[in-house]
Parts: structure tokens; C-alpha cells; sequence
């Protein structure tokens, strides 16, 4: 059998230099690709603020409990009642979702008379969520919402505001 002197294929050297361009293209890429997690995780800490906001509204109208105390009121049940009102889903419900922990603070004034079926007086004027970004990978941005439901942001945990019990107002309000 004869050799010819010039094989057909790759030599080494080629076949470095593309894994060099894909390693390249990656080492762009991957900064971008994880920017764009932490904005998609961003925007659903928010948009989940702006849900448990409207449910807690929903809670208080319907069971006439004033706003919910824990999240637990709020979760999903089979039978809907003031203690479960199935107002939002067990995910959120869990107080962890997409790379963000999400906190109650209840109100101080609780309602002179429970909600018929309540376990637990809910509070007559305020409630307050906390949205904290669970690692610096996740998020870089606190989020909070309460009774006045405007959500606002800060890159620091938001505390409660002394005089509302609310957000605290020093933290920026979020635009639609």
C-alpha cells in the first residue's frame, strides 16, 4: 500500500485555533448570558411583588380580615378560607422564588374582630414584602411593596418605614 506524503484532515495547530475562537466567542457570551438571568430574575421579584399586592388586597376585601399577617394566608388551598385563601401560587407562596426570597413584615394594628373563619387577626391598615436577592448572582437589586402598593427598589435591604410601617420611603419608587 502506498502513503501519500500529504494526508487529507486537520493538523493540530487548526484544530487549536478554532477551540481558541469558541473559547473566545464563550468568554464574551457567557457575561452577557448571565446579565440577562439576573434582569429576568430582577423583573420577576417585582412582578411577584406587584401579585402578592394585589392578592393581600383581594384577602382583605374578601375574608374582611384586614391585610394577610403571614404567607401562608395567602397560599393555595382546595378549599379557599381566610387561613388559605388560594390567592397566589405555592411557589411564591414557599417565599422563594426565582433567585429572591420573599418576606412578610404584618402590620401593628390588627383587626378588633377576626374574619369569620380566621385563625388570626390580620392587620387593619398595612402589610409590607420584602423582595432580597437570595447571591449577587441571582440579583442586585431589594425590592419592596406594601399597602400603598407602589413597589420600590433599593440596593439595600429596604427597612420598614417607622412612621408608616410601610417601605421605607427613603428607597426609590419603581417606574411601571
Amino acid at each position: 500500500m502506498k502513503l501519500n506524503k500529504r494526508e487529507k484532515g486537520f493538523s493540530l495547530i487548526e484544530l487549536l485555533i478554532v477551540v481558541a475562537i469558541i473559547l473566545i466567542i464563550a468568554a464574551i457570551a457567557i457575561p452577557n448570558l448571565l446579565r440577562a438571568k439576573i434582569a429576568a430574575n430582577q423583573s420577576s421579584a417585582a412582578a411577584s411583588l406587584r401579585t402578592l399586592g394585589s392578592a393581600s388586597v383581594m384577602y382583605s376585601s374578601t375574608y374582611g380580615n384586614g391585610f394577610p399577617t403571614t404567607m401562608a394566608e395567602l397560599a393555595y388551598n382546595a378549599t379557599p378560607t381566610c387561613d388559605h385563601a388560594s390567592l397566589i401560587d405555592a411557589t411564591l407562596a414557599s417565599g422563594s422564588k426565582s433567585g429572591y426570597s420573599f418576606l412578610i413584615t404584618p402590620g401593628t394594628n390588627p383587626v378588633t374582630t377576626k374574619g369569620s373563619g380566621c385563625a388570626t387577626a390580620g392587620d387593619s391598615a398595612m402589610f409590607m414584602f420584602n423582595a432580597n436577592p437570595v447571591s449577587a448572582s441571582t440579583g442586585t437589586v431589594f425590592y419592596c411593596n406594601d399597602a400603598s402598593n407602589v413597589i420600590r427598589q433599593s440596593n439595600a435591604v429596604i427597612a420598614v418605614d417607622a412612621t408608616t410601617g410601610g417601605c421605607d420611603s427613603a428607597s426609590q419608587a419603581l417606574g411601571n
